[in-house]
């Protein structure tokens, strides 16, 4: 066992080789010598337990595979198979090309994030998109944040701190990572009081609810669940209406926030816009769901209610970064011009592309496979839907590809091994790929990508 352990050679040996001085010149050499420890440590246990050390040809080959895995980046691209649009574990909306094209200026170089090129004095970052978010909600002053959590947890402490803040019991909901609102609520500040019933909840539940300790009245769109049968919920205008009369304000959370209603092929629901024409305080939605822009909070409402907001020392905590605010500006002028923002949002235009249109490319992608993979790939019939939390009844009518005589989890996870990563599906015992979600020219990679991994044995 002695001479085993003596048989390995030393790092400082290794690192003289031509193989190792090239890492050093690409990695680093303190990168180099740190996977070579990890290496020979690994062959020191080997030779304790009896067994033959490796040459150092075999350790540096080992040392060299380690330091190209490790060198890939933890978050990078794949392609999503999976035909869920606002896939939030794969990162919800894909970006502009204009959102890409404002970020790179602002990200190379510097900014006036917090500069008033107009006075030459320290401006504030709250002021860029602001104005953009006030004109196509219609409301009076906007902020963002960064992302809706954070939105809803500030205006909570603002408006609430220490004071009851009302909610119908059927939209106490969880939005996702076990993240629930009267968790937000209580970590804000608020004292959560329910009304009504998971089912049914009436105007007047809330007038008996209100009293001297009442700070809020929070409305929370139930974006993940529906409940049918024997319900009954009151509108956002009634609540506006019984909030002036007893003077309690009332907030608008709508989670994923549909800009305009009539640019997406999904049941009409009120939106930002109707929000604040209904007399809402304050509405908050996120930007990285149906806007189809990075993840963002976004805030609008009363002036005065949005000047508290800004003063609230949580905001430090919450604030947003330049490239949020540059990506988000970039999105949100594209719906200033509806038609371009339903051809230039990636997510919007997903969401648009008739079944027709999916079906044409996953049949024109058959055409970089091999015969031997085409003759194996089905093109069949699916349903896609919208993610992020929104509209989970909806299904959109879409194809893809299902891949038979191969064992699926097996497919699968050579897809998801591969460069770039392709994330599919199992369905019906069979690897799918949905086409609605893969992009227009990814066709030629996600061939390639199933072309190698069914010949693998």
């Amino acid at each position: 066992m002695s001479d085993l352990r003596r048989s390995i050679p030393s790092v400082d040996a290794l690192l003289a080789d031509d193989r190792a001085v090239r890492w050093s010149a690409s990695f680093g050499r303190d990168e180099v010598k740190r996977v070579l420890r990890e290496v020979i440590a690994d062959q020191r246990v080997r030779a304790t337990s009896g067994r033959s050390v490796p040459d150092p040809t075999a350790i540096l080959e080992t040392t060299g595979v380690r330091l190209r895995e490790q060198a890939v980046p933890g978050l990078r691209r794949v392609l999503n198979g999976t035909g869920v649009v606002l896939h939030t574990n794969l990162g919800r909306a894909p970006l502009a090309s204009a959102a890409l094209e404002a970020l790179e200026p602002v990200a190379g170089g510097y900014s006036n994030l917090e500069f008033d090129l107009a006075t030459g004095r320290r401006g504030s970052r709250y002021a860029h998109c602001s104005d953009l978010v006030r004109r196509l909600t219609g409301s009076e002053a906007a902020l963002v944040v960064n992302n809706n959590a954070a939105a809803v947890s500030l205006v909570v402490n603002e408006l609430a701190l220490d004071r009851e803040v009302i909610v119908s019991r059927g939209e106490l909901v969880e939005i996702g990572g076990s993240f629930r609102i009267p968790e937000i609520i209580a970590r804000s500040g608020g004292d959560l009081v329910e009304v009504g019933t998971t089912n049914r909840t009436r105007i007047e539940d809330y007038r008996r609810a209100i009293g001297p300790k009442t700070g809020l009245i929070l409305k929370v769109h139930p974006s993940n669940y529906r409940i049918r049968g024997f319900v009954e919920d009151v509108s956002l205008a009634e609540l506006t209406a019984l909030s002036r009369r007893e003077g309690v304000p009332v907030a608008n959370d709508l989670g994923s926030g549909l800009l305009l209603s009539d640019l997406l092929p999904l049941p009409a629901e009120p939106g930002p816009k109707e929000a604040a024409a209904a007399g809402a305080d304050v509405v908050t939605w996120s930007g990285d769901k149906l806007l189809g822009g990075p993840q963002a909070g976004i805030i609008h409402g009363s002036t005065e209610i949005v000047s508290r907001l800004r003063g609230n020392p949580l905001l430090r905590a919450f604030r947003v970064d330049k490239l949020t605010l540059a990506a988000l500006e970039a999105t949100m002028r594209l719906y200033t011009n509806p038609a371009a923002a339903a051809e230039r949002i990636p997510a919007v235009a997903m969401l648009r592309e008739p079944a027709g249109s999916v079906r044409a490319r996953a049949e024109a992608g058959l055409a970089f496979c091999s015969s031997e993979v085409r003759e194996a790939l089905d093109i069949r019939p699916m349903h896609s839907v919208v993610g992020g939390g929104a509209y989970p009844e909806v299904t959109l009518e879409s194809a893809g590809w299902c891949a038979v005589g191969r064992r699926p989890d097996s497919l699968e996870s050579r897809c998801r091994a591969a460069t770039p990563p392709l994330i599919g599906r199992i369905e019906d015992d069979l690897f799918c790929v949905d086409f609605r979600t893969i992009r227009p020219g990814e066709e030629k990679e996600v061939a390639r990508v199933v072309s190698e991994a069914w010949e693998v044995p």
